[in-house]
């Protein structure tokens, strides 16, 4: 088998959905298999997959053993020379897989791959490509330096390459990473003893320490919907603090006065995105207008009732009413997911997005990449 993309899901029943259909639309004319890790979602997420995803591999955990021993489980059962870890939340194009095999195999050194990621919003997320977080560095990141000098102080989010140049990049984000399954292997995947949030930071690095490159390659689009399954709460802000301190912990032999500012600046950051987080969940979003983006022309909102509501077959006509508050609701079986990412990465925040589930039953998608995203009933 040439590719297995393992999916660790919990609690994200209508996210898997557009993601799983993204998925499989993506592995059609592989020879490749798709496998969910449940972590004992309490939503009906493993009902649903069986039901709307026959052919999809689901292991069914009995608790949520977190991010790296799920994903660990995940390719444990893998049959594929290549491995995608994928969140969830995200969504694919029809060629991704494809171009991110050809890409593999141009570059024998690749260790990790990873692509342009862009939140339910349309705009670029800054950590698909990032340096590796030293103690200076993080300094650089929490102090806002790099906005002051991105080419002295941007190696945080590695910003001496562009967002649109394909290069060499230290850490990449856990969203989705592609890589041989001899490497992930090699690496012994996630470390367990990590349970989210710098996970990812750590197996790129390790796969720098044994030799490797880690490729940034914005020809492939992903849409990532940031903040969905993994909520800025109390909660985050604690682990995250300890993921990071664990982390630097495992790698950097520092004095205590370091140690300490890194415990501080670990407060801070996450305090920062949880305020953030706050914030957007407190401004709640309502649109002006809605555009539905689909054949099947007798499907209706069930929210707000005041608020106009188009029908169209195509993005023409869309333009005239450009605004962050025109919402279009796109249909996969009218645009293919690569249309849709090309048009949000085009677009950028012009618009908001939302995106029909299978069942045509409810439509589902992110203005921030801070806060809980949405989930909105059709009729």
């Amino acid at each position: 088998m040439k590719l297995s993309v393992v999916i660790l899901n919990y609690n994200v029943k209508y996210f898997i959905d557009i993601c799983l259909q993204s998925v499989c639309a993506a592995v059609e004319g592989l020879d490749a298999e798709v496998i969910v890790v449940d972590n004992a979602s309490i939503d009906g997420s493993v009902a649903w997959i069986k039901q709307q995803f026959p052919k999809v591999v689901i292991v069914e955990n009995k608790q949520n053993t977190g991010f790296p021993k799920g994903n660990n489980l995940g390719v444990a059962k893998a049959k594929g020379d290549y491995i995608c870890i994928l969140n969830p939340d995200t969504i694919v194009a029809e060629n991704t897989f494809k171009d991110a095999l050809v890409f593999m195999q141009q570059h024998p050194k690749a260790g990790i791959m990873g692509p342009k990621l862009l939140d339910g919003s349309g705009l670029f997320l800054k950590e698909s490509k990032r340096g590796v977080p030293t103690p200076w560095v993080a300094f650089t990141k929490v102090a806002g330096l790099y906005k002051i000098s991105p080419q002295l102080f941007g190696r945080y989010y590695n910003q001496r390459l562009s967002k649109n140049n394909s290069g060499p990049t230290d850490i990449l984000v856990g969203a989705f990473m592609f890589m041989e399954a001899a490497h992930y292997r090699d690496l012994e995947g996630f470390d367990e003893d990590c349970f989210m949030y710098s996970d990812d930071i750590d197996l790129s690095y390790r796969s720098l320490q044994i030799g490797k490159q880690n490729f940034y390659n914005p020809a492939i689009k992903v849409v990532h919907f940031k903040g969905e399954s993994t909520p800025k709460d109390f909660a985050f802000q604690m682990m995250f603090r300890e993921a990071m301190n664990y982390f630097y912990s495992k790698h950097f032999h520092v004095s205590n006065f370091v140690k300490i500012w890194i415990k501080l600046a670990t407060y801070i950051f996450s305090l920062l995105k949880r305020i953030r987080g706050s914030k957007k969940l407190a401004k709640r979003f309502v649109p002006k207008r809605y555009w539905l983006i689909s054949k099947e022309l007798d499907l209706e909102i069930g929210v707000n009732k005041n608020i106009p509501f188009t029908h169209t077959r195509s993005l023409y006509g869309v333009f005239k009413h450009r605004s962050s508050r025109t919402e279009l609701i796109f249909d996969s079986d009218t645009l293919s997911f690569a249309e849709m990412i090309d048009f949000m990465d085009a677009n950028g925040n012009s618009f908001s997005y939302k995106f029909l589930s299978s069942d045509k039953k409810h439509a589902v998608g992110s203005n921030s990449s801070v806060a809980k995203g949405e989930v909105l009933v059709m009729y």
